[in-house]
């Protein structure tokens, strides 16, 4: 699953390495986003395609729908194998697709002598590049954001040596296949392939240990995602 991640740079980072001749409409912030340790329920930046061009929001993580909320906390991940099947995220399902702009997500691991103890990892694309997870969200046009309003990261099953980290990660799209995802017109089965299929490999990536003061929500700073002894 992804619980959480980090989104540092300046805005207009990710929008070159996205599509820089892509029209905006919203405005961007020239200021770096300086967020180390986002967590679920706070609300966070997501870029969505439309017919004027690309939408920037500020959206909170989690969503269910109507029928759903209230009953347990809204889910923030969604599977990759129910999303377009399942009637939790019909609602959402493919016309709510989003992507979140990021550097980099957090995993926890057990210690294998004591389950109580947790290893937070932080993983990143191996050029250090920004990623772009898929994802779904109810969006609200306008500066006040609407109720229900939400989104959720979609996930897959790890493979090779990042299941020693965990089972599952977020779907990261390349530049290419997160520019296709945002497109007005896509149809619902290529937006399944290109989530079931087309996400980055495992070998992108590269991981390494952390402070454990990521655990704590109100910590923030470039010190959590730096590297650490494992017994620290």
């Amino acid at each position: 699953m992804c619980g959480r991640y980090s989104m540092y740079e300046a805005m207009d980072v990710y929008l070159r390495e996205l599509a820089p001749r892509q029209q905006v409409i919203s405005y961007v912030d020239p200021q770096p986003q300086a967020r180390y340790n986002i967590a679920p329920t706070q609300r966070a930046m997501v870029l969505q395609g439309t017919e004027q061009g690309l939408s920037i929001d500020s959206v909170k993580w989690g969503w269910a729908p109507f029928w759903a909320q209230g009953k347990r906390p809204a889910p923030i991940n969604a599977r990759v194998e129910t999303v377009a099947t399942g009637k939790f995220f019909k609602q959402l399902w493919p016309n709510g697709r989003v992507l979140i702009p990021a550097n980099g997500w957090y995993e926890w691991v057990k210690d294998a002598d004591d389950p109580k103890k947790k290893q937070p990892w932080f993983i990143h694309l191996a050029d250090d590049k920004p990623m772009f997870f898929a994802a779904l969200a109810q969006v609200t046009p306008g500066l006040e954001p609407g109720e229900g309003d939400g989104f959720v990261i979609i996930t897959d099953a790890s493979n090779e040596g990042m299941v020693d980290i965990h089972d599952r990660r977020p779907v990261v799209l390349a530049p290419e296949q997160a520019q296709e995802w945002l497109e007005t017109g896509l149809s619902p089965e290529r937006s399944i392939e290109i989530a079931q299929h087309e996400g980055r490999p495992v070998a992108d990536f590269r991981w390494h240990p952390v402070s454990k003061a990521v655990g704590n929500v109100r910590n923030q700073g470039a010190e959590l995602i730096a590297p650490v002894d494992e017994a620290s």
